[in-house]
């Protein structure tokens, strides 16, 4: 199992995620920016038709309110993109202080790597001479 996880990893380019990630996370903090900057319409309240109206009265107030209500709609709309563009920034934050952490710990690993390397050659070494 864990050399399947370990095909996997060895895989991915991390030359390439690494070298990407700040621009994935500049991409969303200018998504967040874009989208935090267009202001949502505000809804304003339909006239409701009355009875005394003219036909072609009905008829406008029925098309104020469809627009309110479309208006309504864009709104929510508009709140729930700053939701999701806000939602975005942050994981692509976390995507590039993850992917730091992960650069960090392969040096390290790299590092521990030649230092058992040495220690094994030198208590070859060492058992050689004793050895002898």
């Amino acid at each position: 199992m864990a050399i399947g996880w370990l095909t996997i990893l060895q895989s991915v380019p991390w030359s390439d995620v690494i070298s990407n990630a700040p621009k994935v996370a500049d991409g969303a903090k200018k998504l967040w920016k874009t989208v935090a900057r267009k202001s949502a319409t505000q809804a304003t309240p339909g006239i409701d038709a009355q009875a005394t109206l003219s036909p072609e009265a009905r008829a406008f107030a029925a098309l104020e309110n469809r627009l309110a209500a479309l208006e309504a709609t864009t709104t929510e709309l508009h709140g729930q993109m700053l939701a999701s563009s806000e939602l975005i920034t942050v994981l692509a934050e976390q995507n590039a202080q993850l992917i730091k952490r992960i650069e960090a710990n392969r040096v390290r690993v790299l590092w521990l790597g030649v230092a058992i390397v040495g220690l094994v050659v030198m208590t070859v070494v060492a058992a050689v001479k004793y050895m002898v």
